[in-house]
C-alpha cells in the first residue's frame, strides 16, 4: 500500500541547494518535503566549494542560517594568479568594492540541516526508486521507497537540487532537453591538512608541469590542489610527492613558508562544463548541479547554485503570495542568460590557468600573453574581478 504525503513543494536533493531552497520557502511560510538518495551523514561529509560569493552570503543572511558563517568566515579581497613564478594580484576590494568568504560548502551544510532540523522540516533519506511522475500536470508527484515501503508525495511544484547524477534532469523527455558539455583532459588532486595556509590569499597558478591551488578552510586548515591525469587515483599520490609539485608548481616567492603535513583527506575532482536546457518542464525546476557543472577553478558551483534557488524561491513566493506567475514562466530564461555567463568565466580561466595536453607552443604562448595582459590592464582585471565576486541576479 502506498502512503500519500501531501506538500506544496517537493525538493529532491538535501545539499546546500535544496536545503536553501527550503529554508527560504520556509521563511515564507511555504511547506516544503525534502527526499535524498543518501543520508545526512553522508551529504555533509562531502568535501566540496569553500569560496563564497557575496551574494550567496547575504542569501545565507536573509535566510537565517549565517550566524557561524559570520563569526568563522574568512573575508578575502584579494587573490592572486601566478605564471611561471611570476605574480599578479587581483585586488577585489580595488576593482569592485566587494569581497569573497572563506568558508566550506561542508559547513555551509551543516548550518543548514541545523536549521531546517530545528524548525521540523520533513525529511526521506535513503530513498530508493525516486520517480518525479505527471509533471506536465497540476499536481506533480515523487513516488520512492523507504526500506521497502512505498512512498509518494503530491506537491505543486517539484524542484529538482539532485546533483549531476540525480534523477531529475533525465524526467524530462530527450526531445525537450538538450545538453552542452566539454570534458577537460585532466583532474584535481586535493588534499586537507591541518597547517595554516602558505598564504592569506588564494593563489591559482599555472606552471609548465601543471595547475597548483593554494585555498584553505580556515586559519590552521590548509587545501591544496595540483593538477593531475584523468585516470590518475588519489592512491598513485603520496603525500611526499604532492608536496614536491605542488611547492614546484607554486614557485619559490609563493611557496616561500610552506608548511608541509600528513594530508587527512586525499581526493581527485574530474572537470567538466556541462549546461542542460531547458531548467523548466512542466511544474519540474532543475536547479544547481542538476543543470550545469563548472570547473572549480573559478569556486562557482555552490555559488551558482545559490543564485538560481535564490531566484527560483522568488518565483515560488510570488506565485503563492499574489497568483503573479511571471517569475515562474520566465524562470529558465532568466537562470539560463546568467549561467552561461558564469560557465564562461570558469572556462576563461580554467583555459588560462591549466596546461592541456593538446596545446602547441602558440597556444601556450597566448596563455602567457593574456597573463601579461592582466598585470598590464587595470579593465582586464576589472572583468576577472567582477566574475569572480558574482554577478548581479537579474
Amino acid at each position: 500500500m502506498v502512503k500519500t504525503v501531501k506538500t506544496s513543494v517537493c525538493i529532491i536533493g538535501s545539499g546546500p541547494g535544496g536545503l536553501l531552497l527550503s529554508q527560504l520557502l520556509s521563511n515564507e511560510g511555504i511547506d516544503t518535503v525534502l527526499i535524498d538518495r543518501r543520508d545526512q551523514v553522508h551529504i555533509e561529509g562531502r568535501i566540496r566549494a569553500g569560496v563564497l560569493e557575496q551574494g550567496t552570503v547575504e542569501a545565507l543572511q536573509e535566510a537565517g542560517v549565517a550566524d557561524r558563517l559570520n563569526r568563522e568566515g574568512l573575508q578575502h579581497y584579494g587573490f592572486e594568479l601566478a605564471f611561471d613564478g611570476d605574480r599578479h594580484r587581483i585586488d577585489l576590494r580595488a576593482l569592485t568594492g566587494k569581497p569573497v568568504t572563506v568558508y566550506g560548502q561542508t559547513e555551509v551544510t551543516k548550518d543548514l540541516f541545523s536549521r531546517r532540523h530545528a524548525q521540523g522540516q520533513q525529511f526521506f533519506f535513503n530513498a530508493q526508486n525516486v520517480q518525479p511522475e505527471n509533471l506536465l500536470s497540476t499536481k506533480p508527484s515523487v513516488s520512492f521507497l523507504i526500506d521497502g515501503q512505498a512512498l509518494r508525495v503530491t506537491c505543486d511544484y517539484v524542484a529538482g537540487c539532485d546533483g549531476f547524477q540525480g534523477v531529475s534532469r533525465r524526467s524530462i523527455p530527450a526531445d525537450v532537453l538538450k545538453t552542452f558539455e566539454r570534458v577537460y583532459p585532466f583532474g584535481w588532486l586535493g588534499i586537507l591538512v591541518d597547517r595554516p595556509p602558505v598564504s592569506e590569499e588564494l593563489i591559482y597558478a599555472n606552471h609548465a608541469r601543471g595547475f597548483a591551488l593554494a585555498s584553505m578552510r580556515s586559519e590552521t586548515r590548509s587545501r591544496y590542489y595540483v593538477q593531475c591525469g584523468a585516470d590518475d587515483r588519489p592512491g598513485d599520490w603520496s603525500d611526499d610527492r604532492f608536496w614536491e609539485e605542488f611547492e614546484i608548481r607554486l614557485g619559490p616567492d609563493a611557496a616561500r613558508g610552506l608548511q608541509t603535513g600528513p594530508s587527512f583527506e586525499k581526493s581527485i575532482a574530474l572537470l567538466r562544463s556541462f549546461v542542460a536546457e531547458p531548467m523548466r518542464y512542466g511544474n519540474l525546476f532543475l536547479a544547481g548541479d542538476a543543470a550545469h557543472i563548472v570547473p572549480p577553478t573559478g569556486a562557482k558551483g555552490l555559488n551558482l547554485a545559490v543564485a538560481d534557488v535564490r531566484i527560483l524561491s522568488r518565483a515560488l513566493t510570488e506565485h503563492y503570495r499574489t497568483g503573479n506567475d511571471h517569475w515562474i514562466d520566465t524562470y529558465s530564461e532568466t537562470v539560463l542568460k546568467r549561467v552561461w555567463k558564469v560557465e564562461r568565466f570558469s572556462w576563461q580561466l580554467s583555459t588560462l590557468m591549466h596546461q592541456f595536453p593538446q596545446n602547441s607552443e602558440f597556444e601556450k604562448r597566448m596563455q602567457r600573453a593574456e597573463f601579461d595582459y592582466l598585470c598590464s590592464s587595470e579593465a582586464a582585471s576589472r572583468t576577472i574581478a567582477e566574475n569572480y565576486v558574482g554577478l548581479p541576479l537579474e
